[in-house]
């Protein structure tokens, strides 16, 4: 899959790995790289999800997105180590939507509110990094026809803002 050809508004069923991570292992990221100190993953051509996993009764994971907009502050840093595009909940700022288009990212939305529906599409859930941060943690999913929609394209098109536009600029 190609993700610089999806357009805002695309649904898709995505296979593949994702990279869990929220705001302590960002800001936690961002201090070794303002150290001169490595960074103990790679992000290059990942897909960051903007959740935190948490263990249910049966031994499943339940994972839903997070609110994206406060991650905001580290999505340049995100680009800058390659991550190809980002998942979450709700509206972006403008930066984000600027920054999609300068780097040619897309950032998708979940359901939210499904956290337990969501787990039956995890396959795998391993931890990668940070492990004193618990469900803030950097984890790695592995998931099947894992259900995204496009929010922001590529070319900084925003789901959002055509919604709002439909609604005569009312906001969501």
């Amino acid at each position: 899959m190609n993700l610089l050809e999806l357009k805002v508004g695309e649904r898709i069923n995505y296979t593949g790995c994702m990279t869990v991570m929220r705001d302590a292992a960002q800001r936690r990221i961002e201090k070794l790289l303002m150290e001169g100190s490595n960074v103990p993953i790679d992000l290059e051509g990942k897909i960051v999800f903007y959740a935190g996993p948490t263990r249910t009764v049966d031994g499943r994971f339940a994972i839903g997105p997070t609110t994206s907009e406060r991650m905001d502050k580290y999505l340049k840093m995100l680009f800058e180590l390659g991550v190809s595009a980002t998942v979450g909940k709700g509206e972006r700022t403008e930066t984000a939507r600027k920054l999609c288009r300068e780097y040619g990212r897309i950032y998708f939305v979940a359901p939210s509110g499904a956290a337990a529906a969501l787990s039956e599409h995890v396959e795998r859930l391993e931890l990668l990094a940070f492990e004193d941060l618990g469900t803030e943690a950097v984890y790695e999913i592995r998931v099947r026809d894992f259900p995204l929609i496009v929010a922001i394209d590529c070319e900084g098109n925003d789901l959002f803002e055509f919604i709002k536009s439909a609604n005569g600029g009312d906001r969501l």
